[in-house]
């Protein structure tokens, strides 16, 4: 045992020693000049807006940017609630770019989506556009192969990865658990910002990342998720917090990383990159052809838009971590507090994770404290609904808090949520008979979470949602939004936990319009609604078990009484939907147990061992 332990620190300390180094400046030169000698320079246009579709989409925003002044900005403003539109308003505005396209994300798969988008942003560069794509290394791409590709595959497409392990694009288990030993705080720290950004005009921005289940096409598990597209003044402050990320010492080229340098260097005949191979090609041909259909457009994103005045985009600067006291390193996490602790009558908030970091925490104590406490009511995950049960586990640990200290009205969206699925056969119903894959062309499927660390491509499996015991296409909350007084709302990608207060960088937009403000709190109540979401309200129980639950929760270890202070409930047939503090609610609710629909599972043990033990590593999580 002594001998396997000592096997171990030599591997680790070698692997270290071996993946601490970076590439040279010499092969950075070599690469480089590869690149620049084997890049297509070819154009697929020779007219001078480089054959841009008309958009109606651009042209809104176009003009709101010219009837602005620094006095009165004006905006255009369109909530993506809806998957479908929310991927054909990318489609749509890659197409009609004239000039450049940038785009920042969290995780790039080789899926569908994935695939869809990057082969839209080359056709994009193909034709005069320059695309530049900064993904964060530990989510993204991840095959120093497709990399080699890209890197060669036109002038006008620069791609960067944001803060990559041991200098690679692609992080094996060993290096994974090499890297939280050696440089965790540096390892710890991830670029969570979601942005696509054309002509400098008009963005996209919010929570969805570029893979299936972000847009409802994963088969097994798909987010409810949101975006917001903004046109106008805004712009250019998401041209400028792009600029910053871009240039920052952690965002990488790739001829920079040590994986993609040695493909680059070493293979003697570089291949172009491959046409994309679908699962569903039906699907994926329908969001094409609908990203220029004129009707389906007004239909479904100029009719929903607003004209409006003040919006405002916020983002933390790369910095965020390395400059831990440094107010403007956080700025977005810091003015959202500010907006949240202003409230005077309700504070609606969605949000996957409910862990609250210390300064949430004394936010919504100063709020309770006042003379008159708005109502704060909270959408999120069910153990049942998430992909990250070690985080649920620490939010089931302060449940009582969060009910009784902050008076929170807790809903939690059940994993079969008759909403999204209603939703998602609407989109599908056209869809028709699927064709599967070539062979030899099976996409490969990541299964990771935004979770951070325990997102791993290495730990796919323990990232998997808990089993059930009903069987059907599951539905995740992964929207993160908050309203206020309905005078102003946000859509971004902070989680309101202490990852994204102190870790992860984060991005948004604030709009200050009550018309926007009333449809995003439609669109989160409606995910309340008891066909959407269990209630979590205070357990009937006895004096005496509820003071051994007390007391037992307030152990940071061996917190294992099974009986919470609070449980979930479901509406009673024939109910109307009530408050949990309503005299009425317990007539009208029945109690369905802490974890509802879950079945019995390793992960379900994992929750209650992380709720006993684990509430130390809340940062982590």
């Amino acid at each position: 045992m002594r001998q396997r332990g000592i096997a171990f620190y030599f591997l680790l300390v070698a692997i270290l020693t071996i993946s601490g180094c970076s590439v040279s400046p010499a092969r950075m030169r070599r690469a480089d000049a590869l690149v620049a000698a084997e890049t297509s320079h070819a154009l697929d246009c020779d007219q001078p807006d480089h054959c841009a579709i008309n958009s109606p989409l651009l042209a809104a925003a176009q003009q709101a940017m010219a009837d602005s002044t620094a006095e009165q900005p004006v905006h255009v403003v369109t909530l993506l609630n809806d998957s479908e539109a929310a991927m054909v308003a990318r489609l749509n505005l890659i197409r009609a770019a004239q000039h450049s396209i940038d785009v920042q994300t969290y995780i790039w798969d080789q899926d569908d989506a994935g695939q869809l988008v990057l082969n839209e942003l080359l056709k994009a560069a193909r034709r005069g556009v320059k695309v530049r794509i900064l993904a964060d290394q530990l989510f993204s791409f991840g095959d120093p192969v497709e990399l080699e590709r890209l890197a060669t595959a036109h002038e006008n497409l620069e791609v960067r990865l944001y803060n990559p392990t041991f200098h690679k694009a692609q992080t094996s288990v060993v290096e994974f658990s090499a890297s939280i030993v050696c440089c965790f705080m540096t390892f710890n720290q991830r670029m969570h910002n979601k942005l696509l950004l054309v002509d400098d005009t008009i963005g996209i921005t919010g929570g969805r990342n570029y893979q299936d289940r972000y847009f409802d096409w994963d088969d097994d598990f798909d987010y409810v998720d949101r975006d917001v597209m903004v046109g106008g003044p805004a712009a250019k402050a998401m041209a400028a917090s792009f600029e910053k990320f871009w240039n920052h010492k952690r965002s990488t080229p790739l001829t920079h990383l040590r994986d993609v340098n040695g493909q680059l260097l070493g293979d003697k005949e570089p291949k172009p990159l491959p046409p994309p191979h679908y699962t569903h090609p039906q699907r994926v041909a329908r969001v094409q052809s609908e990203s220029e259909d004129g009707d389906w457009l007004d239909d479904a994103l100029v009719s929903e838009t607003l004209r409006t005045g003040r919006v405002d985009y916020f983002s933390d600067l790369p910095a965020k971590t390395e400059q831990p006291q440094e107010r403007q390193a956080r700025e977005f996490t810091a003015h959202l507090m500010r907006l949240i602790g202003a409230a005077k009558e309700e504070v609606v908030l969605q949000t996957p994770y409910l862990v609250l970091s210390k300064r949430a925490q004394s936010v919504f104590a100063r709020l309770r404290n006042n003379p008159s406490p708005p109502r704060i009511i909270v959408s999120t995950n069910s153990l049942a609904s998430t992909d990250a049960f070690a985080v649920y586990a620490l939010s089931y640990k302060h449940r009582k808090h969060y009910l009784k200290e902050d008076g929170f009205e807790i809903y939690e969206m059940k994993p079969h949520a008759a909403g999204p699925a209603e939703d998602n056969a609407e989109a599908s119903a056209d869809e028709g008979p699927v064709a599967p894959a070539q062979a030899g062309n099976k996409v490969r499927r990541r299964m990771g979470t935004e979770r951070g660390l325990l997102g791993s491509r290495g730990l796919t499996k323990r990232n998997r949602p808990a089993p059930l015991i009903t069987p059907g296409r599951r539905f995740g909350l992964h929207a993160k939004s908050i309203v206020v007084d309905d005078d102003f709302a946000m859509v971004g990608s902070h989680n309101f936990d202490p990852r994204s207060d102190h870790y992860n960088t984060e991005a948004g937009v604030i709009v200050y319009d009550a018309r926007f403000a009333g449809e995003l709190r439609e669109s989160i109540l409606r995910d309340t609604q008891p066909e959407n979401a269990w209630v979590v309200a205070p357990r009937q129980q006895s004096s005496l078990s509820m003071a051994i639950g007390d007391v037992s929760a307030s152990l940071p270890v061996f917190d294992l009484w099974p009986y919470r202070y609070a449980t979930s409930y479901d509406l009673k047939a024939g109910c109307t939907p009530m408050r949990p503090s309503d005299p009425g609610f317990f007539s009208c609710y029945t109690p369905v147990g802490d974890f509802p629909e879950v079945d019995v599972s390793q992960k379900l043990i994992y929750t209650r061992l992380i709720t006993a033990f684990g509430a130390g590593v809340k940062g982590v999580l």
